[in-house]
Parts: C-alpha cells; structure tokens; sequence
C-alpha cells in the first residue's frame, strides 16, 4: 500500500483526535516500519490495519466508522492534492465512472507498483450508478467512505446501498448509489 495513504491516515488521526494520539497508536502497533512512513514508499496493508484496530483501542470508536471517516477525508485530501481528476468530471456519477479507466490510469503512471482495487460502473437510468468493488485486501468500506467524500464535494444528495459479495471479507462489494432528487 502506498505511504500516501498512511500519511494522510495520521494527519487525520492528528487532526480529529492530537498528535499524542498519533505516537499512542504507533507504539501500541508495535510496527515493523516503526511507524515511519514517506508518501511515496510502499508498506505492507497489514500497518494500517493495525493502526486502525489501535484506534479504535484508543477512542473506543468501531472500526467501521474509523475507516469510513478515514475515506471521506482522503477523498478532500486527493481534490486539493490532484485537482486535475476533478476538473474533468463535472458531475459525482462523471467521476466515480472515470475511477478505474482514467484516474487508476494516471495513478498506476506515477506509481507502477501501487496495489489498487478495480472498480466497475454501471448506470442505470440517470439516477442509478452501481460501482462494483474488488480488492484484494478488505477495504470496501474505505471505498463506501471515499464515494461518500465523492458526493459531498460534488453536493450530491444520494442513498447508498452497499451490498457485499464477498461473505462478509470486505473484498468484492457492489454499491447501488441512488441520486435523490430534490
């Protein structure tokens, strides 16, 4: 997993919660980086997976919702840190349907060892978008967090069903977003 995500992981954690919460967490991971990560390395999905497990230790806040929040705010981070994604996709639905064949495409140029999930859309009428996650590692529910970033930063009002395929592993997941109209 790229450190990018690790972090903005802890900047959110330093943001949300102090920067002692930031080492409280480190130390009790009891990593195998230390909990020194660069932007731009690479670092075993496992690391964030513990740190979010101390997390919630810490604030006693269930994972699910640690994680889900996690993505909204990766979702802010990457509009002011690649605006260019953006600007091509006037609409919520324009860009979550660019994911997997534009922006995964520009990401895999910068970074060609990055692990990335797929993403499939389908539409459904103009108010229907299904998005079919896989990944190999469980973080459909970081992907239900960065599609809700995706709608509030576009001020779309929608209902979001996640149905997951995967018998509970968080790894192949459809979501049914369904825009609702004023």
């Amino acid at each position: 997993m790229k450190g990018l995500v690790f972090t903005e992981f802890l900047e959110m954690v330093e943001q949300t919660f102090s920067a002692d919460t930031v080492d409280d967490i480190i130390d009790a991971a009891d990593l195998p980086s230390g909990g020194a990560y660069t932007a731009v390395g690479t670092y075993p999905h496992s690391e964030i997976v513990t740190l979010v497990q101390q997390l919630s230790i810490k604030t006693g806040m269930p994972i699910p919702e640690l994680v889900k929040a996690f993505g909204r705010y990766l979702f802010g981070r990457f509009v002011v840190l690649y605006p260019s994604f953006f600007a091509a996709a006037p609409d919520a639905f324009d860009f979550l349907d660019s994911i997997e064949n534009h922006v995964h495409v520009e990401v895999r140029k910068l970074y060609p060892d990055a692990e990335l999930p797929t993403f499939e859309t389908v539409r459904e009428g103009e108010h229907k978008l299904i998005m079919i996650y896989r990944s190999k590692h469980p973080f459909a529910t970081l992907a239900a967090g960065l599609i809700e970033g995706c709608l509030s930063h576009y001020q779309v009002k929608a209902q979001t069903e996640m149905v997951d395929c995967s018998a509970g592993q968080g790894t192949h997941v459809e979501f049914h977003i369904t825009r609702m109209t004023a």
